[in-house]
């Protein structure tokens, strides 16, 4: 790794662990902590989740693990750019999603309606919660006992009222503070990979046409470009070759921008970083603006599309049926889930109930979702 910057996330700036641990051997701090994720049960799960498009509509989709694995290499290219520490870059961006349900964000909202009364459901906290106390992999602790500054990055949002009871990891949304740079850079990094690789998908599935594409300046810009130097280049190649060079534009843009900030803010160390007002790692004025015409076209055309929208539509239905009968009949959750169930009711009334039945379905993925759907409420499948 190269020299880091004053203003980087270090082992001996950090603000440590949960629960006291010894110094890894050969490895440091946010090493670990990466090593933890990709080895840990909600890690592997992402295969099986859905990006935009359900699981098993097609072997050439992302899903939530190869969309973590863009975002973390998106988020160590900028990380080196700007001398910030890569590994907990990798770290944070490798866990962002751990908490994300079945059915992409149809099944977050699905979700999250069915929460309403008991706090509601968002899979940033529910990330956090999956590497603070459901993972159950250690005999010392709970959860994956992550550092601070990975906890940090990887709670995005928070309510105020949500952040009081998260302690340490809470009170910058209180104090309104920033996180640490590496942080802010995987939020980005996760936009570009997201937008540039929905743009990749949606053409792959024929939702979305190059047609309709070219009436977005960022697609249009490289379009005109590629074509120019490779008049004959079609298919496939042609795609990639417009999003390489779109992703590349908006890394540039940003590492350049971000790297005016720093040198006008001048921090001299993390905690300086989390004192400024606004965050230091973002794209200009007009490269933001040509980002959200992006994110625009793909909500008017991809996302809100009549095929994802049944897609979108079975998701909320498989959810909402299966929260509604585990809260009705606790005895249809497996043993071990009825049993937290039940100690959480006794702890927190219906809402400890609630949680244990989301915590469940979260942790599901499309495929299997589909099938406990499939067990509980066919009535051809007796067994």
């Amino acid at each position: 790794m190269s020299k880091l910057a004053v203003y980087a996330a270090t082992d001996e700036a950090s603000r440590g662990r949960r629960f006291k641990e010894d110094s890894p051997n050969y490895r440091s701090e946010y090493q670990r902590d990466r090593d933890r994720i990709v080895h840990s049960s909600a890690f592997r799960r992402l295969e099986y989740k859905t990006q935009v498009f359900v699981n098993h509509e097609g072997d050439m989709f992302r899903t939530r693990l190869t969309h973590s694995i863009e975002v973390a290499q998106i988020s160590r290219s900028i990380a080196r750019i700007l001398s910030l520490n890569e590994d907990l870059s990798e770290t944070i961006a490798l866990a962002h999603d751990l908490g994300h349900t079945p059915f992409g964000h149809a099944g977050q909202d699905a979700l999250n309606n069915c929460m309403k009364e008991y706090g509601g459901f968002e899979h940033n906290l529910q990330s956090l919660r999956t590497v603070d106390e459901l993972e159950e992999r250690y005999a010392d602790f709970p959860g994956l006992n992550l550092t601070y500054e990975a906890r940090e990055g990887i709670l995005k949002h928070c309510s105020p009222s949500k952040a009081k009871q998260l302690g340490d990891v809470g009170e910058r949304f209180l104090k309104k503070q920033q996180p640490n740079l590496e942080a802010q850079a995987v939020n980005l990094a996760d936009e570009i990979a997201y937008n540039n690789h929905d743009v990749d998908d949606g053409l792959r599935a024929g939702l979305i046409s190059i047609e309709q594409l070219t009436e977005v300046n960022l697609f249009n810009t490289q379009y005109q470009v590629v074509k120019s130097q490779y008049p004959k280049l079609q298919g496939r190649r042609l795609i990639h070759e417009i999003i390489r060079r779109m992703i590349n534009e908006l890394v540039v843009d940003l590492v350049e921008t971000s790297q005016q900030r720093l040198t006008e803010a001048a921090p001299e160390s993390v905690d300086q970083v989390r004192e400024q007002t606004v965050p230091l790692i973002g794209f200009s004025d007009s490269m933001r603006e040509r980002s959200l015409e992006l994110k625009r076209f793909l909500r008017n055309e991809l996302y809100r599309h009549f095929r994802v929208h049944r897609m979108t539509s079975k998701a909320d239905r498989i959810i909402r049926d299966l929260f509604e009968g585990f809260m009705q009949d606790i005895k249809l959750l497996p043993p071990e889930h009825q049993e937290t169930a039940l100690r959480f009711e006794s702890d927190f009334g219906g809402s400890g109930r609630a949680l244990a039945v989301a915590d469940y379905i979260a942790g599901m993925t499309d495929r299997y979702a589909i099938m406990e759907h499939r067990r509980i409420f066919d009535p051809s499948e007796l067994t």
